[in-house]
């Protein structure tokens, strides 16, 4: 970015020392009704989602039902190729479902195909990945998020989001540092 370009505020970025910090301040900032915020940590910590007031995840859903989908593609698979495109009459048996243990492999491995594809691209869409650039990253002290440091990010873009109540909200949780995060306008 070169100088003469102006920037505008983007976030206001919290740090915190500890997770119980932390996750003492998310309490703070869910109580006060900012919808468009986050908090960043080197590890998954546990309570930070109920601190946040996050709902369960849907994602446990969105596998259920990939797997069932590649349970039903492969039963439906088998069948097809059974009856239409290739039947076979071994000992007499009709050719729709005439040995069911042997399509066992094929069902289980669709089903985990499936499943693993569900998971990934319903994950990606429920995190809104790939994000290349986020005005966060113009931060120097968010480096830090990757070893020991937790940050609570408030973006601009929140219905409640003023400069003076959020800085005197995020100054109440009594971070180690709070910086306005800015980026080109």
């Amino acid at each position: 970015m070169t100088e003469n370009q102006e920037k505008r505020p983007a976030l206001y970025l919290a740090e915190y020392d500890s997770p119980e910090a932390l996750a003492k301040a998310a309490m703070r900032v869910r109580d006060a009704g900012y919808q468009k915020w986050d908090c960043h940590t080197p590890y998954a910590v546990h309570g930070l989602d109920e601190a946040m007031g996050l709902k369960p995840t849907k994602l446990g859903v969105i596998s259920f039902i990939a797997g069932m989908t590649g349970i039903c593609l492969a039963i439906l698979m088998i069948w097809y190729m059974n009856v239409y495109d290739y039947p076979l009459v071994i000992g007499g048996k009709p050719p729709a479902m005439s040995s069911f243990p042997s399509m066992v492999p094929i069902i289980f491995e669709t089903s985990i195909l499936l499943t693993g594809f569900g998971t990934l691209f319903g994950m990606l869409a429920m995190t809104k990945l790939p994000r290349h650039h986020h005005p966060i990253f113009e931060s120097d002290r968010f480096e830090a998020v990757t070893d020991d440091k937790f940050f609570i990010s408030i973006e601009v873009e929140d219905p409640k989001f003023d400069l003076d109540r959020t800085r005197s909200l995020l100054e109440s949780t009594q971070p180690s540092h709070l910086e306005l995060v800015e980026e080109a306008a």
